[in-house]
């Protein structure tokens, strides 16, 4: 095992901006404390809450460096003395609050999870953030069931594609909506049953057409705005949405009566601020209902693209884009 340096390259956002504001500086290599785990970075995966962070809305949490970064991958070079979940050399893939994008980060190791022998240590990064957030929106908070129908906006962006996929290996039927016929069969490809350019089709229309009337039992929304209203007309009676983001805006006007009519649900959450305990009960859940898929090969991240830490502008500028499919990783 290679000898740990005092020091290490990490990625901060030097004011806020576009990509242009990202820097590689060098930063001591952190010290786990009570119940932590020191991790050798390979892999960092990049998340639409690093770019909102990039932009200055979004900052860390209380206790969180100020480097960037929500997931990671690699091989656990040391741990506090109270952490015996995994040994020196294991390969785990985590869930942090910050410090991703660099060379070395420390995590609870209850919040950690082992990386499944089937995955690439790209794929093994790109996995805890988005597995983390659908499992307890989709499954926990919306509680899809087998047989009920998902509607997931945004179904190629890494939160959709393994919202599809999850949807489908747990029974459910899926619509998806995206922004191209390229990106509709990649949904289709990924095995939704349904995917509707929402340039050219209402989704609500759509929706309704392929439930015969009934609508949406859960949907995953992530762009806010009007799509809100919207994803009330298009969900089902007793229908549930959970919003996990506002790509199109937090405030809007809403007739909240067809909430009363249909007896629905809007809920929503947020992963990032949630303590350790909170993260280790989803971490708990996917290691024993989602990591056999993944060790199967049943469900599998699907990546669009990788760049090397010093290339982390140009990643972030693939992000704001918008023509990625699947999900983007830094290479340490």
């Amino acid at each position: 095992m290679e000898p740990i340096p005092g020091t290490m390259r990490a990625v901060i956002a030097d004011g806020s901006g576009g990509p242009e504001v990202l820097k590689v500086v060098e930063r001591p290599v952190p010290q786990p404390k009570e119940g932590e785990i020191l991790v050798r970075v390979r892999v960092a995966g990049i998340n639409r809450p690093d770019v909102i962070q990039r932009q200055g809305g979004y900052p860390p949490p209380p206790g969180a460096p100020d480097i960037l970064g929500l997931e990671i991958a690699g091989e656990v070079v040391g741990s506090d003395p109270n952490a015996n979940r995994f040994k020196a050399g294991d390969k785990v893939m985590a869930l942090v609050a910050g410090g991703g994008y660099a060379d070395y980060a420390v995590v609870h190791e209850s919040n950690a999870l082992p990386v499944p022998e089937t995955l690439s240590p790209e794929e093994a990064g790109a996995v805890p953030e988005t597995y983390f957030t659908v499992w307890t929106n989709v499954f926990e908070r919306g509680a899809l069931k087998p047989g009920e129908t998902l509607l997931v906006h945004g179904g190629t962006s890494g939160i959709g594609t393994t919202a599809i996929q999850l949807a489908k290996a747990f029974g459910a039927k899926v619509i998806a909506t995206a922004g191209s016929a390229e990106k509709c069969e990649a949904c289709l490809r990924l095995g939704a049953d349904v995917a509707v350019n929402y340039r050219e089709q209402d989704f609500v229309a759509a929706a309704k057409e392929a439930t015969e009337g009934r609508g949406a039992d859960v949907i995953l929304d992530m762009v806010g705005g009007d799509y809100i209203p919207r994803n009330h007309e298009a969900a089902a009676q007793d229908g549930r949405i959970v919003q996990i983001a506002f790509l199109k805006g937090s405030k809007v006007e809403v007739d909240f009566r067809r909430l009363m009519l249909k007896r629905l649900t809007h809920t929503g959450s947020t992963l990032r601020p949630r303590s350790v305990a909170e993260k280790a009960a989803i971490a708990e859940a996917l290691e024993t209902d989602v990591l056999p898929l993944l060790a199967e090969g049943r469900c599998k991240p699907v990546m669009d693209s990788s760049f090397a830490l010093e290339d982390v502008a140009q990643a972030h500028a693939r992000m704001d884009g918008g023509e990625h499919i699947g999900k983007i990783v830094l290479r340490l």
